[in-house]
């Protein structure tokens, strides 16, 4: 019997489409409007550069590491390598449901876009070159392994750590590592940085939030009332994580801000992200408070104590929104959502003690293996651009282009 559902099929593609939106041109736009004029374009660039590098790697080895089965529960083997032996007509293993093809291009969009992420905290600094090379390293040594212990049959699934869109997989790999590389980078010669276009932050922030329906609702893998729930508390959050940062930011400066808005908009996604297919509606509003006021403090005091360059705060709102979502996760998980209970639904303490260790296992991995990339790509070609090329500004310095030509 054919096991394949036409409507899922639909919903996954169009999904796929809407996560592809995320990154381009959403994300690119997103932290290309809060970069200097004079570096908007490369910040643009390191965004898409990453896709399509890491989209490219997926198809060549990337999807067989991660879903293939496995090697000692650690990562998967090369079966699918060039995605050999693979028919467009084929069910896919880890979905019955749909195309085989269509998974692989629904989790190389995820794949694609936990490495762009990264490229918020280096804009302005960092060598073209070597980011492309990080691009490439990073996915396949991070990225591949962390995925294939969640989603791929790895150690962690087989547990029951859960995380249906990506907290632990996508947002805590690529904060911490942007953490990382920030701190071996180094600061800016000009860290004070004003957005070049706020109204481009607020369309990419408009795209971002329209993708993240792909994003979260296409993680239920079909056409169902999971993936409606997930919208749904997916949108709730989001709304009330840019109304609580907005309030807090009005509190502390006396303004509210746009940036404010948009940030707080931001860390509302990222943080229901692990639980959307989990926890009803109360638990998305809650959790929609609990990232607004948890990244708030991040990105305005942790940053501030430590003095890392991190420059559009990929840690303070992606890495710690995912993490934050994974633990509220445990929390608030509701049985009747996704089938599985947490600490507030009579579930004990056994979920939130298995997302729990995904994270500070994920965390060293990313830790260790983030640091030995950035140190090997600092020791071979360089991370840094030079001081010159820097105060000039990186459109012209490398790309040889400007974003806005006045005309004479």
């Amino acid at each position: 019997m054919d096991k394949i559902v036409v409507a899922d099929n639909v919903w996954i593609l169009v999904s796929t489409a809407f996560v592809l939106l995320m990154s381009v041109p959403a994300l690119a736009l997103f932290y290309g409007g809060l970069t200097k004029v004079k570096s908007i374009l490369n910040t643009i660039m390191m965004v898409m550069v990453a896709f399509g590098i890491v989209s490219l790697v997926w198809i060549v080895y990337g999807y067989s590491l991660v879903f293939a089965p496995d090697i000692g529960g650690f990562i998967g083997n090369l079966q699918y390598f060039f995605l050999n032996s693979i028919k467009p007509s084929d069910a896919a293993p880890a979905a019955p449901n749909l195309y085989h093809y269509l998974f692989i291009f629904f989790q190389m969009t995820f794949a694609a876009i936990a490495t762009a992420l990264m490229a918020g905290a280096f804009v302005e600094r960092m060598k073209f070159g070597a980011w492309m090379l990080i691009s490439l390293l990073w996915s396949t040594i991070v990225y591949f392994p962390v995925a294939h212990w969640i989603w791929g049959g790895g150690w962690l699934g087989d547990i029951g750590v859960l995380d249906f869109a990506g907290g632990i997989v996508i947002h805590e790999t690529s904060g911490l590592a942007a953490l990382v590389g920030a701190i071996i980078l180094g600061k800016r010669k000009e860290p004070i940085m004003l957005p070049s276009s706020l109204p481009l932050v607020a369309i990419g922030t408009g795209l971002l939030w329209f993708g993240w329906f792909g994003f979260n609702g296409g993680s239920a893998l079909a056409m169902n009332a999971q993936a409606v729930s997930a919208a749904l508390v997916t949108t709730l959050a989001a709304i009330v994580g840019g109304i609580v940062w907005m309030v807090l930011e009005w509190i502390k400066f006396k303004k509210p801000t746009s940036l404010g808005l948009f940030t707080g908009i931001i860390a509302g996604l990222a943080t229901i992200t692990p639980a959307s297919g989990f926890v009803d509606v109360f638990g998305g509003i809650v959790i929609g408070v609990a990232a607004a006021v948890v990244c708030f403090w991040a990105v305005v005091y942790l940053k501030n104590r430590f003095k890392y360059d991190d420059s559009l705060d990929v840690f303070g709102v992606h890495g710690v929104g995912g993490m934050l979502g994974a633990i509220l996760l445990g929390i608030f998980a509701k049985e009747d959502i996704g089938g599985a209970n947490g600490l507030m639904y009579g579930g004990g303490a056994g979920l939130l003690g298995k997302e729990l260790l995904a994270l500070l296992v994920v965390g060293i991995y990313t830790i260790i293996l983030s640091y030995v990339i950035f140190k090997i790509v600092d020791k071979t070609i360089g991370l840094r651009v030079s001081r010159d090329d820097e105060i000039e500004g990186l459109d012209e310095a490398i790309h040889g282009e400007k974003a806005y030509i006045k005309e004479h």
